[in-house]
């Protein structure tokens, strides 16, 4: 038997009516199994890392409980976003419906080639800690001990000086 973990995901999408997109995503998670979902604000962000032009991304973080494996959570978030018009062959530079990315996965640590996590990317960007911190400050990421809260402080602080630096 699997235990419940608790799991955190990014929602994040810049075509379509985003929001509404985010309300089905979320009811598609629930009915797909994630028990006691809290979800964040959503905030708008500059695109990162994609193609010149790419319009801002809406951006929300939920967290809950699973049931399942780390692998039937991604196929259930993958089939959402195809369900909300996603190509299942998509270019992560490119603008999109839905985007759900698994950020934690209880305390596991993960790294298979479809799947890693934490996420690898998530204490580098204030898009996806922003959110997170709202709802769960005090979650750690399990590959370093930093909560949440404070990878996001750390973030501010490396571009408030990176800021002052590029104002020299």
């Amino acid at each position: 038997m699997i235990k419940s973990v608790k799991i955190a995901v990014l929602l994040g999408g810049n075509l379509g009516d985003t929001a509404a997109i985010f309300d089905r995503a979320v009811e598609k998670l629930r009915s797909g199994g994630v028990k006691s979902i809290r979800r964040s604000a959503v905030l708008k962000n500059p695109a990162v890392d994609c193609v010149p032009g790419t319009a801002d991304f809406l951006n929300a973080a939920l967290t809950g409980i699973w049931s399942g494996s780390a692998g039937e959570l991604l196929a259930l978030c993958q089939r959402i976003e195809r369900e909300e018009g996603r190509p299942a062959e998509h270019s992560s530079r490119e603008s999109r419906t839905l985007d759900l990315d698994l950020i934690l996965f209880g305390d596991e640590c993960i790294d298979q080639m479809n799947l890693k996590v934490p996420h690898p990317r998530a204490r580098q960007r204030k898009f996806v800690l922003g959110p997170l911190a709202e709802i769960a400050p005090d979650w750690r990421f399990p590959d370093s001990g930093e909560s949440v809260a404070d990878a996001l402080k750390k973030l501010e602080a490396a571009e408030c000086s990176q800021t002052r630096e590029e104002a020299r």
